[in-house]
């Protein structure tokens, strides 16, 4: 028990105190101060506030972001970190190109033309900086999963030339049955059930855009895709990217599973039989027997929008230089599509705790008697929702080179509904850090545990992606809560599940009356902890051997490891 909780206060108190259960014990050593001035209170200020209706959803380039990064700056310098910017500011000017469509589609097949209707058929976009982007009567290719993957013996594109043409994919990863169990996927072979970044519709986008296509259209499957179609209505909205990023394709977007099946069954092809064979290294494009045509008319506008950077100098001389990140982001989707009355995104889950987390953070290690040896640096990212734009750009752009940054610890969404036993990490086993990490919440008498659902590639959809792909050993967190104490066995997954369905991406993403804030306070200073045990230690974070990050840290690294 943690000797600033007393027995005799309400338990509501001491949970919101963060108290710990039986058999938990205080962490690293030095960290007790820390962990202190962690509180419930703070975390919920901060979450509250961000997520009010006065910050309209903090969506990138609009007054949302003015007042969120005048908040954030203030916040910083409240807490005590120096700003973090060569220049004495706060904040890390991100130029961003945005673009608006209003976009028209048809499909014509075997003589029958179909109109594509936005939101209720196809969900799509263009994000050229151009007023008007024109596809006429593309020829329509079913190219499978649209993997590449040199290393597993697997081309969904077998040389066909996609130039100028509409490419029809299917998210996730192909399913690899297990050829020794076929009730199992095959774990050597995109890993099994966990998603990877093939699967990602990032990923896919790049793939085509790479090979000339004329535009893309995601199959949505709820499953693979990990959320439902309502979600994917909500990018019918302004998209960023980074100023000199590469090319588009024309026309990106996705496709409702039931439009989809009609235009391949008008093409006299049944959609269940080629997702099949899409499953298989044998499986070949296929012509679907007709043309897509879009119109996009766009609005265009280049901004700066805004990454805020706070940092704590290392107190020992001769590792200063080197650095520990800890990031989450700040933007959500501002004004968007009314549901039940209500058109402000507040994201409060996602990721006003995660920012509400970095503050916390950053006043932990501010409390203490002598900062930690090395650097800590707190970036809360813009532009996450347009697809990790605020970290791509600081990967590209560090204040601490990425060679000297040890690791990344990111916050995407916290647990508002109570204490658990059990602590999920992203991509379990990627890196030495998930030891660290292990080894603190044995402390607490917990445990880390792989995500429940790998399929839904959480690993490669939160900003620390950018820093792994530039090397840095990363650990990511998003609803971190599974096993909760008092609680039925169904109950993490009855809360993530409602969480997804009813306010992810939604309005309805609001500070709610029940939440429990002893499970983030829990969570907050175990990652303080390990935060500290890093910046603090001998040995470098290094990714597990088979990461496809390592090659990358040991090429930045001169070849070897710290």
């Amino acid at each position: 028990m943690r000797k600033s909780v007393r027995w005799g206060a309400p338990l509501a108190l001491a949970l919101a105190a963060g108290c710990a259960p039986a058999g938990m014990q205080a962490g690293a050593a030095g960290a007790g101060t820390g962990e202190a001035a962690i509180s419930g209170d703070m975390l919920l200020r901060d979450i509250r506030e961000l997520s009010s209706d006065r910050f309209q959803g903090r969506a990138v380039g609009t007054a949302g972001e003015d007042s969120t990064i005048a908040y954030l700056s203030r916040r910083f310098r409240e807490i005590g970190l120096a700003p973090g910017m060569p220049d004495g500011s706060y904040v890390q000017q991100v130029p961003l190109i945005g673009t608006t469509s209003r976009l028209e589609a048809r499909a014509a097949v075997n003589g029958t033309t179909m109109e594509l209707r936005q939101l209720e058929d196809i969900v799509a976009w263009s994000q050229r900086p151009d007023s008007l982007v024109s596809v006429n009567a593309a020829e329509m290719v079913f190219v499978g999963y649209g993997v590449v993957a040199p290393e597993l013996g697997w081309d969904d594109f077998k040389g066909v030339d996609v130039r100028g043409k509409t490419v029809v994919m299917l998210i996730g990863d192909p399913p690899v049955p297990d050829p020794a169990d076929t009730t199992r996927l095959d774990p050597s072979v995109f890993r099994g059930p966990a998603m990877t970044y093939y699967g990602r519709w990032t990923y896919k986008y790049e793939t085509a855009a790479e090979r000339g296509a004329a535009a893309v259209l995601l199959v949505h499957q709820t499953g693979p895709a990990g959320y439902p179609w309502s979600t994917i209505q909500s990018n019918v909205r302004e998209r960023f990217d980074v100023a000199g990023a590469p090319a588009h394709v024309p026309v990106e977007g996705w496709i409702q599973l039931e439009t989809a099946r009609r235009i391949f069954a008008a093409g006299g092809h049944d959609f269940a039989a080629l997702e099949r064979t899409a499953r298989t290294r044998g499986f070949r494009p296929v012509p679907l027997g007709g043309t897509a045509t879009f119109r996009a008319r766009n609005a265009v506008r280049r901004i700066n929008s805004r990454n805020v950077v706070g940092r704590l100098p290392g107190s020992d001389p001769s590792v200063a230089d080197e650095a520990v990140l800890f990031s989450a982001h700040w933007d959500s989707f501002g004004l968007g599509r009314v549901i039940n009355g209500d058109s402000i995104y507040n994201g409060a889950l996602d990721d006003a705790s995660g920012v509400a987390w970095l503050i916390s953070t950053g006043q932990a290690y501010r409390s203490l008697p002598t900062a930690p040896r090395r650097t800590l640096v707190f970036v809360a990212f813009t532009a996450e929702e347009q697809g990790l734009l605020g970290a791509r750009y600081y990967a590209q752009h560090p204040v601490v080179p990425l060679a000297k940054t040890l690791a990344d610890i990111n916050m995407d969404a916290m647990n508002p509904w109570g204490r658990t036993r059990s602590l999920v990490s992203l991509g379990y086993g990627q890196s030495s850090l998930e030891t660290l990490l292990a080894t603190e919440a044995a402390r607490d008498s917990r445990r880390v545990v792989p995500d429940p659902e790998p399929e839904k590639g959480y690993f490669y959809r939160a900003d620390h992606l950018e820093l792994a792909r530039g090397g840095v050993p990363s650990l990511s967190f998003l609803f971190p809560g599974t096993d909760y104490l008092n609680q039925p066995a169904d109950y993490a997954e009855r809360v993530r599940g409602a969480y997804i369905r009813d306010d992810y991406h939604k309005p309805t993403d609001e500070v709610k009356a029940d939440w429990d804030m002893a499970g983030i306070v829990d969570d907050t200073r175990l990652t303080y902890r390990v935060g500290l045990a890093v910046a603090n230690g001998a040995e470098w974070p290094t990714w597990s051997t088979g990461s496809e990050f390592r090659a990358k840290r040991e090429q930045s690294l001169g070849g070897g490891s710290r």
